[in-house]
């Protein structure tokens, strides 16, 4: 059985894991993290989606084995000292969000996307968010969050 170190929101863990067993399951049933949700299982939907050595990635199509040495963040580890990450605090105040199933998927991938590009236009948003499905059709207002953390991002940086 491998033995993995992985450090999950900033908290290292050593585990011997099952060399079938997939991150997704290991983040929620070894760590407890249920914030991150298994949808599909098949790596369409994008509900599980995490930052996996900074990148966002699907955590259904990775085994925990390959994690060792990697650096997971997970829904749960983006609040930093009892606040809200900025695409969480708009996630809500947009309505980014109806029955809130793929809504960390969405936030996990839009926080790799606004790495990448810390001003995307509406088209680039709905291109980046292209792996991770809204069964409640609310992409509009999802795509609106990203736009106004973006926003608020950028004011951050300029004051």
């Amino acid at each position: 059985m491998p033995r993995i170190s992985v450090t999950v929101d900033g908290v290292t863990y050593e585990d011997d894991v099952e060399p079938r067993l997939l991150l997704v399951y290991y983040l929620r049933e070894r760590l407890g993290l249920t914030g991150t949700n298994v949808g599909c299982d098949t790596s369409n939907c994008g509900a599980c989606t995490v930052l996996f050595n900074g990148r966002s990635a699907k955590s259904c199509t990775i085994l925990a084995a390959q994690a060792d040495g990697a650096e997971i963040t997970t829904i749960q580890g983006l609040a930093r000292n009892g606040e809200w990450h900025p695409l969480q605090k708009a996630f809500n105040t947009e309505h980014g969000l109806q029955c809130g199933y793929c809504t960390p998927g969405m936030i996990m991938s839009s926080v790799d996307l606004l790495e990448q590009n810390p001003d995307p236009s509406e088209e680039e948003i709905r291109h980046g968010l292209e792996g991770n499905l809204c069964r409640c059709t609310g992409y509009q207002n999802i795509v609106k969050a990203v736009q106004t953390a973006a926003a608020e991002a950028r004011q951050e940086v300029t004051s």
